[in-house]
């Protein structure tokens, strides 16, 4: 069974995370290509995921527009 699009996102996302710039990058694309309900659930995971990387928050205001 194929991976679904959501799954691969946060799998790109962990993997850049070291980079404040490129997370964010992805972050954009993601929202370009994800369906709405997965934009929903990439919103509730990124809140959970920057909690440990606060650095990281500034790229909340690519999904909250």
């Amino acid at each position: 069974m194929p991976r679904s699009m959501i799954s691969y996102t946060k799998q790109i996302l962990v993997s850049v995370s070291f980079d404040q710039k490129l997370f964010c990058k992805e972050v954009e694309k993601a929202v370009k290509t994800l369906l709405p309900y997965e934009i929903e659930q990439l919103i509730d995971w990124l809140q959970t995921f920057i909690t440990e990387k606060p650095e990281l928050k500034a790229c909340l205001a690519y999904v909250e527009q």
